[in-house]
């Protein structure tokens, strides 16, 4: 099997290249390094069956072209991070919005099948908890920018799965719900990775509000391990939507804690408001909770990659990148 994987240099794009070699596969890893980085794939260009091309996914002929001769895509490549979607909502929708269409629409030309990666926020305001596949979305107002990017990701999904449905295109969507991990980095607002770096440098922990709101952490290897047994079930699978995902929930206050705990930090925590760090209007997603029933029964999966565990592996990446 040859894929194509964009947004290959991303946090879990690199980790699902090294996967996809571990396995055997061959692979084209495909970003615009705006977010990504080449360092990801350090070791994965060190192996045979491993090439990187640094493009755009709205660039039509450069996406045909990295797709030659490859027997599936996961498309991985998007903009991403609240503090990206907040500051650059049209940004946001264009890449996310027309740069799907492109990937979709080369893939349609040879029926080569297509994993689209998708996100717990096209949940958006839904009050059902925990969110399974079927449940209806709900965002916010237009004027608000955050919702640029629920909004653009759920065009993914009907645009995708119109074309399963009309032309015969294999596709599977998949919901990821707070993935974490070594190579995130907490730059575009990623809480984690952002925390954990406040709290080895001895900095007060940053809380947005009252850190009551909930997320549910999973680890990357748990996801690229769901990712890749769905790219070996794409026959019985296609047109399926799957919630992948940690179903235990953490407040981010307690997360700060956790991880000022783990670290043997001296680090405080302090509190933000909303209104302090976003601009005026922002609305915050109080609880994100995965209902993941549907892919324990088609796919057998069960997260199993602890937070202490995924914190230390965090922890490891910082300090390692740090002594670059």
């Amino acid at each position: 099997m040859r894929v194509l994987v964009t947004g290959g240099a991303g946090f879990i794009g690199s980790h699902l290249c090294d996967a996809l070699l571990d396995a055997g596969r061959e692979v084209t890893a495909l970003d615009d390094l705006s977010t990504g980085s080449v360092v990801n794939l350090t070791a994965a260009l060190a192996r045979p069956g491993c090439k990187f091309i640094q493009g755009d996914i709205r660039d039509a002929l450069l996406v045909e072209r990295a797709m030659e001769n490859c027997d599936a895509v996961v498309h991985l490549a998007a903009r991403i991070g609240l503090r990206i979607i907040v500051d650059s909502p049209f940004d946001t929708l264009d890449v996310n919005a027309r740069g799907t269409e492109c990937v979709v629409q080369a893939a349609l030309k040879k029926k080569t099948p297509v994993l689209v990666i998708s996100t717990s926020e096209v949940y958006g305001h839904s009050t059902k908890i925990p969110s399974s596949e079927n449940d209806p979305i709900c965002f916010g107002s237009p004027t608000i920018g955050r919702w640029s990017y629920a909004c653009a990701k759920a065009y993914d999904e009907f645009y995708s799965l119109a074309l399963q449905r009309e032309r015969g295109l294999p596709v599977v969507v998949v919901r990821l719900f707070n993935t974490v991990g070594a190579r995130q980095s907490g730059r575009y607002g990623m809480v984690l990775p952002r925390l954990t770096a406040q709290a080895l440098s001895g900095e007060p922990l940053t809380v947005y509000g009252d850190g009551t709101q909930s997320r549910c952490f999973c680890s990357v290897r748990d996801v690229t391990t769901a990712l890749m047994t769905i790219l070996l079930r794409f026959d019985d699978l296609s047109g399926e939507v799957f919630n992948i995902g940690n179903p235990i929930e953490m407040t981010i206050l307690d997360l700060a804690k956790e991880i000022v705990e783990r670290t043997a930090s001296k680090s405080t925590i302090g509190f933000v408001p909303f209104s302090d760090a976003y601009p005026a209007g922002f609305e915050e997603i109080m609880r994100r909770v995965p209902d993941i029933s549907k892919a324990r029964q088609a796919i057998s999966f069960e997260p199993k990659v602890p937070l202490e565990e995924i914190l230390d592996e965090v922890v490891e990446g910082l300090r390692s990148s740090a002594r670059r």
